[in-house]
């Protein structure tokens, strides 16, 4: 496509973190109007997300005939949330049903009232949806595609029905459905229900139905058992791929203390959500950049016989440990969500706050995002040369020329050898 190698954009899951790939993403688009580049030209031909960055990636793929637009779009919502565009905040909202969980984890199933009314999630994000009608014109993305402004858009979710992970994809072209080891991928025409399905973080959101082959199923959030959350971009042709995280790659040297307090719930589910969201990520690229050592030992003709081809990977992650940042703005979230965390043992606030990392993934509040954002910028600013390469841009003179495959400077850029058909 446009004569050089098919870019691949991937943005993980994360919650509210996703706002720190905003901040990537405006760094990038600033950094390509510096370059002068086309601005009828879609950067990223094929995107793929997962939870939260499933939405932000089908905001960037219903608008891929603009990106600029695309990403100004993205930057006006998160800079401005408040919680009650996600979930319901009120107090009414939060009696419905985070106080119902906490009811039923103190007094279980004793009382009949509790029988007839069973608790689905922590919090009701209802509200959601109309987000996503402001934000995601699905109805443009075939016509995008048509147009060649983009070639893929793939969605992941998971089955709580089949405990399958799945690829859902709309595409361009035709593309042979892969099929791995507790993984499915199904080309489909996407819409909203496939992003409230890849958002639906365990146990704070409730389960979404899709229907497969005429049958309903219920989807969790896509970071569930999601192994290779680099997979789709590569099984839909992009041969070299930026990858956004939504949290740090690498702990700093300056570990923290061991506590010999026991953990509060909030703690238990921080960490758990981190496990879900981040660790995927973590060991898939320890998987490629192991592979693409085994290749470099071997000589041009067994990669030759081998089918390999190089798969080139930016990844631009936080510089910074996004439960502190989040620790800073506890008191930014409305009174009954602040109750209500305060059950499972989010209480403080700065360098005091226990807990941060359960609401890292649920601030939904301007200060936070704004700080994300901010963080994203910066990141990705600072490795401005990283992405003049990756892209091949040249500053000032708007080339856009392709790029051979080759070992960008940076700890989180690697280059992978993969094929559309390897294991991945």
């Amino acid at each position: 496509m446009h004569g050089h190698a098919v870019t691949g954009l991937v943005l993980t899951g994360g919650g509210a973190r996703a706002a720190y790939q905003v901040g990537v993403l405006k760094a990038i688009a600033r950094i390509r109007r510096e370059c002068g580049a086309a601005r009828g030209i879609n950067p990223f031909p094929v995107i793929a997300g997962t939870s939260a960055g499933a939405i932000n990636a089908a905001a960037l793929a219903c608008r891929a005939d603009h990106f600029d637009t695309a990403v100004r779009g993205l930057v006006e919502v998160w800079e401005n949330f408040h919680t009650e565009q996600v979930y319901r905040s009120d107090s009414i909202g939060v009696i419905r049903t985070g106080a119902r969980w906490l009811t039923m984890m103190s007094l279980g199933w004793a009382i009949a009232q509790w029988r007839r009314a069973k608790p689905r999630s922590l919090l009701d994000n209802s509200p959601l949806v109309e987000l996503l009608q402001r934000l995601i014109p699905f109805e443009r993305l075939t016509r995008v595609m048509n147009d060649g402004h983009l070639e893929a858009l793939a969605v992941t979710a998971s089955s709580y029905g089949s405990g399958l992970h799945y690829t859902f994809y709309q595409s361009r072209h035709p593309f042979v459905p892969w099929t791995r080891t507790q993984r499915v991928a199904m080309h489909m025409p996407l819409g909203i229900p496939h992003l409230l399905a890849s958002s639906a973080i365990p146990f704070v959101f409730p389960a979404a139905p899709l229907e497969l082959n005429g049958q309903r199923d219920y989807f969790g959030d896509g970071s569930m058992r999601q192994s290779a959350p680099i997979s789709p971009a590569v099984h839909l042709g992009a041969e070299r791929i930026l990858v956004i995280g939504a949290g740090r790659l690498h702990e700093p040297n300056d570990q923290r203390e061991a506590s010999s307090e026991y953990p509060s719930l909030a703690q238990i589910a921080g960490h758990a959500l981190s496990n879900i969201f981040l660790d995927a990520l973590a060991a898939d690229i320890e998987r490629l950049q192991r592979i693409n050592h085994t290749l470099s030992l071997l000589d041009a003709d067994k990669r030759a016989q081998a089918g390999l081809r190089p798969i080139e990977v930016l990844v631009i992650a936080p510089s910074q440990r996004i439960d502190d940042l989040a620790a800073k703005h506890l008191a930014s979230l409305p009174t009954p969500i602040r109750a209500l965390l305060r059950g499972f043992g989010v209480s403080g606030q700065g360098s005091d706050a226990r807990g941060a990392a359960l609401a890292s993934y649920l601030l939904f509040e301007k200060p936070y995002t704004r700080e994300l954002i901010a963080l994203g910028v910066a990141d990705t600013l600072s490795r401005r040369q990283d992405v003049l390469e990756f892209f091949g841009w040249t500053l000032g003179t708007g080339a856009w020329a392709a790029q051979g495959t080759r070992s960008v400077n940076g700890a989180e850029a690697i280059n992978v050898p993969l094929t559309r058909t390897s294991t991945r």
